[in-house]
């Protein structure tokens, strides 16, 4: 009797065994790209601001612990380059955002928690993001040629004097410095998992599960590289260096089918709801977000990439508040600079005039809710929360489709 139990217990720890190692299968890792806003610049202090919304607060559930702290994830592992001075790698928790009056999170903290809760098993994030960088040339990929001064940027330089020989040899070093740095960076830690994640099995393997871009700033606003801006087709050589980024990516990864999802501008919200003084802005951003978005309309990426537009995470009432409090601040400037008042008339009239445009509720809110610019979406952790949560589950829709 004592015999057969050993033995059926032994084959079912072995069928346990088989049906544990199936279910992993090889470890998915996944690549968040881009420059400042992958990065993130929402400090954790706004973190407070999405309980404020019943609709994003299981966001908040997700993240920190019922006391607030933030939540560190076993099963979650990260490796991430450019948003610190140095390597920062190990758990997924809240500071893997930009470095610098933190810590701070991107969309690596959602997207992680919630990638993880969709494919029921342990995940590797590696976060290649830069500041300040462009896809027409710091990420530009080999196979989009050297980088081309267009008609009107020769003109410009030759007004001025400048030496246009050194001015191409600048331009030519910096070309795809990001794009090869991010690519080593990917290799370097693919070749030794066990640094980042120490229980990975080398005998398990890995599987490039996805990739998610999420840049656009600098292209946006450079006038020099187009000129057109702001008309029909003035954003189309963006289009058409981002889809060589996605086609060398995968061949350099050795990853030819792996899943891809471009996080398109969206800063400022839905332009439909721009305001009168962002009407200007229209024609540039609207233009801007649909080059973006566009190589996943093209046959060739038909069902393998896919555009979340987080215009649809923006934060209207943020936005509403920030304008106001920006108004306070200009009066503050204007204050200052009347020198007929005293220190204490300043702060009286600063005083009245703030009680009249915002009141101390939404002072609470802005002030819990807002840490950055509108250019890093406010640095709201809000937002970047919504954002994440969106990259996750766009890239968990679109493995399903090429997985079919």
């Amino acid at each position: 009797m004592r015999r057969a139990t050993a033995i059926l217990l032994t084959g079912l720890m072995g069928l346990c065994s088989c049906s544990a190692g199936a279910s992993a299968g090889p470890l998915k890792v996944y690549i968040l790209a881009g420059q400042s806003n992958m990065q993130g610049h929402a400090h954790t202090r706004t973190l407070e601001h999405i309980a404020m919304d019943p609709r994003t607060a299981p966001l908040l559930q997700a993240m920190c612990t019922e006391d607030g702290t933030p939540r560190v994830f076993d099963n979650i592992w990260i490796s991430s380059l450019g948003s610190a001075a140095e390597v920062k790698q190990g758990k997924l928790t809240a500071g893997y955002g930009a470095a610098g009056r933190g810590p701070k999170i991107g969309p690596e903290l959602t997207f992680g928690i919630y990638m993880q809760k969709l494919i029921e098993q342990p995940i590797l994030i590696i976060k290649t993001a830069w500041g300040g960088k462009s896809l027409h040339t710091d990420f530009r990929p080999p196979s989009a040629g050297p980088y081309q001064f267009n008609a009107q940027q020769l003109k410009r330089f030759k007004e001025r004097g400048q030496d246009l020989t050194q001015i191409k040899k600048q331009r030519a070093q910096a070309t795809g410095h990001y794009y090869r740095l991010m690519i080593e960076y990917i290799r370097a830690v693919l070749k030794d998992i066990q640094q980042v994640y120490p229980g990975y099995d080398g005998a398990q393997g890995y599987e490039l599960a996805g990739l998610v871009w999420f840049q656009g700033w600098n292209d946006m606003v450079d006038r020099g590289t187009y000129p057109n801006r702001g008309r029909p087709g003035g954003y189309a050589q963006y289009t058409e260096v981002l889809a060589h980024f996605i086609r060398d990516v995968r061949k350099d990864l050795v990853a030819p089918s792996m899943p891809f999802v471009i996080g398109v501008m969206g800063v400022g919200g839905p332009i439909d709801q721009y305001g009168p003084a962002e009407q200007r802005y229209k024609g540039i951003h609207g233009g801007f977000r649909q080059a973006m978005a566009a190589p996943a309309s093209m046959p060739e990426f038909k069902g393998n990439v896919t555009a979340v537009f987080t215009e649809n995470y923006w934060d209207p009432e943020l936005k509403k508040l920030a304008a106001k409090w920006e108004q306070v601040r200009a009066q503050r400037r204007k204050l200052n600079r009347d020198k007929s008042l005293t220190q204490a008339q300043r702060k009286t009239a600063l005083d009245q005039f703030t009680a009249e445009k915002i009141t101390i509720r939404e002072l609470e809110i802005y002030r819990a809710g807002t840490s950055n610019a509108a250019y890093h979406y406010l640095g709201s952790a809000k937002i970047m929360a919504q954002i994440g949560k969106a990259f996750a589950e766009a890239l968990a829709a679109t493995s399903k489709t090429v997985n079919q």
